[in-house]
């Protein structure tokens, strides 16, 4: 993968799509010399479809997350039209609405809520579904550790006559695992990142119903983006190529297996975990008892070479730049080796630094040196 996103690919000019695409979606370069590009991102289209076992149209070329979204919305959407997505203080996006970003900016944001456990309300969902008329109902989250019902969502959004859009970028490593439930066949359109649990290079994918497709090609290009990164292009195909293999699918297995021992210790020490527990990959830990802020906590644990990121629990008192929650995830420390046997160690380094951070610090320092020396980066 990093011999491919560091090739010669790089200089390449590519505007447009391949001459020669398997499905209806848009064609035709604006560059010449693109042979060996369009075989490659074609190449890189056909492997997602099999690591989802799908035949939705795919746009490889967003360069992000946030590109995908920008340009899965304005497939489909007017500047003003109402959208009904995941209130960011439960779990959404900055994507799904934030009124500093795009998405708040030019289109009618309406939030659906959480209940008093942390999962989603989808009585709201119905309520303001019905109330609002949304164009477009998106499921999806940044911070939400269940899992989602997508065919829920698909009712609802049946229901009113809206296009039913998912977010999948946290969860689609698991969706290709089959850790959880697919959007495929229910959605209209799928919006990925690349990296995250599919592990990839740092990038974006849209997914959509074949009648969609050539809406879709336009909004990425020329709609929202100019040429794309035919050499990150490739190091996608390369991790559709990983994630079409049984020891990726075991890789997932284990990420899960970890994030729920690790969530298990936690609830063992006397954290309150949002929802009481996780199906996927992240949970969320409410620091609230232990009289700690999720920015000091995620401060004091740069210190000793523990990364989490502080994060809003839902109806959080907190503004977002404080939080009274962290977001702990264990997909990077899955691909290093770690087990449900290290998790309490690790779980029991946080609780020492969120305790007393002068007191434990040393001993957390050693304690994570001998991690690290157990599962090595490099043999």
């Amino acid at each position: 993968m990093l011999r491919a996103l560091g090739s010669c690919l790089t200089n390449k000019y590519s505007e447009g799509y391949p001459a020669q695409r398997e499905d209806n979606g848009r064609k035709g370069r604006y560059y010449g010399g693109c042979e060996y590009v369009d075989q490659i991102e074609e190449y890189c289209c056909h492997k997602w479809r099999e690591v989802f076992s799908t035949d939705y149209h795919v746009n490889v070329q967003p360069h992000s997350g946030a590109n995908a979204n920008l340009a899965a919305y304005m497939s489909v959407l007017q500047p003003g039209d109402t959208v009904l997505a995941m209130s960011l203080n439960n779990g959404g996006h900055l994507t799904h609405g934030s009124s500093v970003n795009f998405s708040g900016k030019l289109f009618d944001m309406k939030f659906y809520d959480v209940d008093a456990q942390g999962f989603i309300d989808f009585a709201d969902v119905e309520q303001k579904a019905a109330e609002y008329k949304p164009k477009l109902i998106l499921a999806g989250a940044s911070a939400y550790s269940r899992i989602i019902d997508f065919a829920r969502f698909a009712d609802i959004a049946k229901s009113v006559g809206a296009y039913f859009m998912v977010d999948m970028a946290h969860i689609a490593g698991l969706v290709a695992a089959g850790d959880h439930p697919s959007p495929f066949g229910l959605a209209d359109i799928i919006t990925t990142t690349t990296h995250k649990t599919l592990r990839g290079p740092r990038g974006g994918m849209i997914f959509c119903k074949p009648e969609l497709a050539k809406k879709v090609d336009s909004a990425v290009f020329p709609g929202t983006q100019g040429g794309p990164l035919e050499h990150v292009i490739a190091g996608k195909a390369v991790a559709a190529e990983e994630a079409c293999t049984d020891e990726y699918r075991e890789y997932i297995h284990a990420v899960v297996r970890n994030c729920r021992a690790m969530c298990e210790e936690f609830r063992k020490m006397g954290y309150d975990v949002v929802t009481g527990g996780t199906d996927n990959h992240l949970m969320l830990a409410d620091l609230r008892k232990k009289n700690i802020t999720g920015k000091d906590l995620q401060t004091r644990l740069d210190e000793v070479h523990i990364t989490v990121n502080k994060n809003a629990i839902p109806n959080d008192p907190q503004k977002p730049g404080i939080t009274s929650g962290v977001r702990i995830g264990t997909p990077a420390c899955t691909t290093r080796g770690f087990t449900p046997e290290d998790m309490p160690v690790v779980a029991d380094c946080i609780d020492k630094i969120a305790t007393d951070f002068e007191a434990n610090r040393e001993a957390v320092l050693a304690a994570v040196a001998e991690l690290v020396r157990k599962h090595p980066i490099y043999e």
